[in-house]
C-alpha cells in the first residue's frame, strides 16, 4: 500500500504524544486529521490554552477536531467524513465508544506507556517507578472496548534506571512510543501484516490517575519507599514531607541504610549533602527542596536559612536500588 494510500487519523493531547503525531506525519501516510481535547485553562491567568498536540498540528496545517466527547451521533458523523483507514491514539484522555473502534478498516491503535497487561490505565509512567519496577517500556496495541487490553503488535523495552523521575521517564518512553509506532505504519504501509500477542491473564495491574494526596510521605515507610514516591511525583504532584515542623516539597532525595531508634520524620543528620530524615527503615537524604512560596534550592542552600538544624551525619551509606 502506498502512504498517499493510507488515510490516517491521529488523536492525542499532552506533549507525550506529540513525537507520535511527529512519526505519522514523517510515516509517509495521509494525516487528515487530528483530534484533541477541548482547549482548558491554564497558568495564572486560567486563559484558554491549546493542547500540545493541537498547537504541533496546526503548525503542521493539519485539521484540528476537539469535541468534548465522541459518543454523539454528530461526532462520529464528523470522523466518518475523513474516512480513516486507521485511528492512532496517544493519551487522547477521551473513550473510544465501540462505534468509533469499528469506523477504520484497519481498526484503532493505542500507543501505550508500560508492559502490558501491567500498569493498564492512566499514569503507568509514575506507578512503575514507585512500585520499584525494573523496567518499562511501551505497547503498540490494537484497541478494543476493554481498558488497554487490546493484543499487542509491537514493544519497546527501557530499564527504569536508579536517577529516573516521572519526567525523564516520560520523556524516554515518549521517544520509544514514537519509534515503535513508526515500525508498524512502516510495516503497513510495505503491505506487511503485524502479528497481535493477546495478553496474558496474569499480572494484570492498574495504574490509577495520580493524587495530589498521595504527594504526602509517610516516614513510618521504608526509605527506599519514599525515594522511589520522590523521584515518580516529579515534575508533578511533588512529594510533600514536613522537616522539623515547616512542610516542604522534596524534589529529590536519596535512600540511606542507616539504623536508628528515632521517631519516624526525625532529622537523624543535615549538612551539604542532605537532610537525613528517620523513616521507618533507614532514612530519606533530601537533598533538593522548596519552601512554601519558594523556589527549588539544594539542602545546603535550606540550611544557610535554618542553620540550628545543621548536625553530624550518622554513618550509613545510599541505599542499593531495592525492588
Amino acid at each position: 500500500m502506498s502512504g498517499a494510500g493510507l488515510r490516517l487519523v491521529f488523536a492525542g493531547t499532552p506533549e507525550f504524544a506529540v513525537p507520535c503525531l511527529e512519526a505519522c506525519r514523517a510515516s509517509g501516510a495521509d494525516l487528515v486529521a487530528v483530534y484533541t481535547q477541548p482547549d482548558r485553562p491554564a497558568g495564572r491567568g486560567r486563559k484558554l490554552t491549546p493542547s500540545p498536540v493541537k498547537q504541533a498540528a496546526m503548525a503542521a496545517g493539519i485539521a484540528v477536531e476537539q469535541p468534548a466527547s465522541l459518543k454523539s451521533v454528530e461526532a462520529r458523523q464528523t470522523l466518518l467524513g475523513y474516512r480513516p483507514d486507521l485511528i492512532v491514539v496517544v493519551a487522547y484522555g477521551l473513550i473510544l465508544p465501540r462505534k468509533v473502534l469499528a469506523i477504520p478498516r484497519l481498526g484503532c491503535w493505542n500507543v501505550h506507556a508500560s508492559l502490558l497487561p501491567r500498569w493498564r490505565g492512566a499514569a503507568p509512567i509514575q506507578r512503575a517507578i514507585w512500585a520499584g519496577d525494573a523496567e518499562s517500556g511501551v505497547n503498540l496495541m490494537q484497541m478494543e472496548a476493554g481498558l488497554d487490553t487490546g493484543p499487542v503488535l509491537l514493544e519497546r523495552r527501557t530499564p527504569i534506571r536508579r536517577e529516573d523521575t516521572g519526567g525523564t521517564l516520560h520523556d524516554r518512553l515518549s521517544r520509544l512510543g514514537a519509534e515503535v509506532l513508526a515500525e508498524g505504519l512502516s510495516r503497513v504501509l510495505a503491505g506487511k501484516s503485524l502479528l497481535p500477542r493477546a495478553q496474558v491473564e496474569t499480572g494484570v495491574v492498574y495504574a490509577h490517575k495520580l493524587d495530589k494526596a498521595e504527594a504526602k510521605l509517610d516516614f513510618s515507610r521504608p526509605a527506599i519507599e519514599l525515594e522511589r514516591q520522590v523521584r515518580a511525583f516529579d515534575p508533578w504532584p511533588v512529594a510533600e514531607g514536613v522537616i522539623a515542623g515547616e512542610p516542604v516539597r522534596i524534589w529529590a532525595a536519596l535512600a540511606v541504610a542507616l539504623e536508628h531508634q528515632a521517631a519516624p520524620g526525625t532529622v537523624l543528620g543535615a549538612g551539604r549533602q542532605g537532610i537525613d530524615l528517620a523513616c521507618g527503615e533507614g532514612a530519606l537524604r533530601v537533598t533538593t527542596l522548596q519552601r512554601a512560596g519558594g523556589r527549588q534550592v539544594s539542602a545546603a542552600d535550606y540550611l544557610n536559612a535554618r542553620p540550628e538544624l545543621s548536625r553530624p551525619f550518622k554513618s550509613g551509606v545510599v541505599g542499593q536500588h531495592a525492588r
